[in-house]
């Protein structure tokens, strides 16, 4: 089989591509800490009891969803009966829904940012 061979002129053209291509540092950094599998980050954070469960990423999730009815179920109970204690109650657990939310939502964009944004 015949091998393809390059004129002069594409022989130059390839040299500069390959000139430019090797002056981009940030190019060469992400060649260069490539793979095919994205390392775990491992964080130690004060009270991270259970980091060897199987379930602990989905605990987050669960906790939020279930607050999430637990929400809904306050809010119809303190609009039914105007109690100032339902109010203050579906008050707190709607607080932590959305704060359970907000950390599910930036675990989420941390899965999704490319490798090339800074940290």
């Amino acid at each position: 089989m015949d091998e393809a061979r390059l004129s002069q002129r594409e022989r130059r053209i390839l040299a500069e591509i390959e000139q430019a291509l090797s002056e981009d540092v940030s190019l060469e950094r992400g060649m260069r800490t490539m793979s095919r599998k994205r390392p775990r980050v491992r964080r130690a954070a004060a009270g991270a009891g259970g980091a060897g469960r199987p379930g602990r990423r989905h605990a987050l999730a669960l906790s939020v969803s279930l607050l999430g009815m637990l929400t809904l179920g306050l809010l119809v109970l303190a609009v039914a009966t105007g109690e100032p204690v339902l109010i203050w109650a579906f008050a707190a657990a709607w607080v932590l829904t959305l704060t359970g939310l907000l950390r599910l939502v930036i675990r989420w964009s941390h899965r999704l940012r490319p490798k090339s944004w800074p940290n």
